[in-house]
C-alpha cells in the first residue's frame, strides 16, 4: 500500500491548531465522504480518518501537523495526486490563520 506523510510546521499552539484540525476534518468528511474520530488528548490530538480505500492519522501538536495515510490498491495509482490535494487543502487552512499584513502608503 502506498503511503502519504505529510509534515507542516505551525505556530499556533493548541488550541488554535485543534480549530484547524477540525475545519479540516470537516472537510474531509463532505469532499472525501471519509468518517473522522478526533481523539483530544493533553498535549496533542489525533484525528483518525477512513473511507473505503484509505486509512490513516493526522497529528494536531502545539508546533506542528504531522499526517499519515495509507491508501489502498485502487487509490495507491493516484498516491501524488492525492497527496498534493491534501497538502493544498492543508496548507489553504494554514494560511487563514496568519494574519494579515498592514499595507501603509507612502505619501
Amino acid at each position: 500500500m502506498p503511503d502519504i506523510k505529510i509534515h507542516r510546521e505551525h505556530s499556533l499552539g493548541l488550541a488554535k491548531a485543534r480549530k484547524v484540525a477540525l475545519k479540516w476534518a470537516e472537510d474531509a468528511e463532505k469532499k472525501f465522504d471519509m468518517e473522522c474520530t478526533i481523539l483530544e488528548g493533553e498535549l496533542s490530538d489525533t484525528v483518525e480518518f477512513k473511507r473505503s480505500g484509505v486509512n490513516g492519522q493526522l497529528i494536531v501538536a502545539p508546533d506542528h501537523f504531522e499526517l499519515n495515510a495509507k491508501l489502498g490498491f485502487l487509490l495507491g495509482a493516484f498516491s501524488k495526486t492525492i497527496e498534493s490535494e491534501i497538502e493544498k487543502n492543508l496548507d489553504a487552512l494554514l494560511d487563514k490563520t496568519k494574519p494579515a499584513v498592514k499595507k501603509t502608503s507612502k505619501k
